[in-house]
């Protein structure tokens, strides 16, 4: 077998965001106002900051105006939605964006259904998501947008394949179903609950890792040939106590078994970003349009 493609998430996250920062220079020089992105974080989850600076720095390079709101791990839950309604209101505001995770206290769901859907550029509010399975999609969520720019990019054919997810979240799992259905892709979803799980993984022409549980991945769960996308972020401290950021597969196990592999780091990560820069722009020119 040939030697595997590494699926690079660094030059295609480069490439859209030449183009949006393209976009809004040209929107900038016929006098419209720059997009703007607000960022609420509550309380001081370490790889939320990382997470919440990374956006941020992004937004600084592409010129669009941006502002964090940091609120104390105090906050209580009507203060957030007053918050938000505030940013709904304010015209001047275009993408609005709900750091998670919440304080545990929070309803998740509540939050994130109180942002105007035009202006959820996380792409989870129930309108989106129901606009994504309808095949009328919007606002679509960053990362598995990301993940069909990352193979459409590499030339990954998708059409007719069949695709395997291992993990059901709202954020991941699901939507990036809906898009590889959408590309012609036969789907099955696995999680926790799948009997015989790494059999029914091994069957897959495209298998998505994103379970949340370090090199959970093995061999065993990949065939001959496979495309294996990594969305895990796992943080591991070796022998010596020096922490590193490994996925949910195991890289160096599979690497000799497929044709394409996505890293962690470096791979998925950065088209989350670019994506979420993309959805900036779309929601600032639907609006610009109303």
């Amino acid at each position: 077998m040939a030697s595997p493609l590494i699926l690079a998430g660094k030059p295609v996250a480069e490439k859209f965001r030449l183009a949006v920062k393209r976009r809004v220079e040209e929107l900038c020089a016929v006098g419209k106002p720059p997009p703007s992105l607000n960022v609420i974080q509550v309380g001081d989850d370490p790889a939320s900051t990382v997470y919440v600076r990374s956006k941020l720095r992004t937004c600084r390079r592409l010129g669009i105006e941006h502002k964090l709101h940091h609120l104390p791990e105090t906050t209580s839950e009507d203060e957030l939605l007053d918050l938000i309604a505030r940013l709904n209101k304010d015209s001047s505001v275009h993408g609005i964006l709900v750091q998670l995770p919440l304080p545990k206290r929070m309803d998740a769901s509540r939050v994130l259904f109180a942002i105007d859907p035009m202006k959820d550029v996380d792409g989870l509010h129930p309108v989106n998501v129901g606009r994504l399975w309808m095949g009328q999609p919007h606002l679509l969520p960053c990362t598995p947008h990301g993940i069909i720019e990352l193979l459409n990019h590499y030339e990954i054919p998708i059409e007719g394949r069949r695709a395997v997810i291992i993990g059901r979240s709202q954020i991941v799992g699901k939507p990036l179903a809906a898009l590889l259905m959408a590309e012609n892709a036969t789907v099955t979803v696995c999680h926790s609950r799948t009997r015989e799980l790494a059999k029914v993984a091994s069957e897959a022409d495209i298998l998505v890792a994103a379970v949340g549980r370090a090199r959970f991945v093995t061999a065993d769960f990949v065939k001959d040939g496979a495309v294996v996308v990594d969305v895990g972020v796992n943080r591991m401290e070796d022998e010596n106590g020096k922490e590193s950021l490994v996925g949910d597969v195991d890289f160096d196990a599979v690497l000799p078994k497929v044709s394409a592999i996505s890293p962690v780091p470096g791979g998925v990560g950065p088209m989350t970003i670019a994506m979420l820069m993309v959805n900036v722009l779309v929601a600032y020119e639907e609006q610009l349009r109303r």
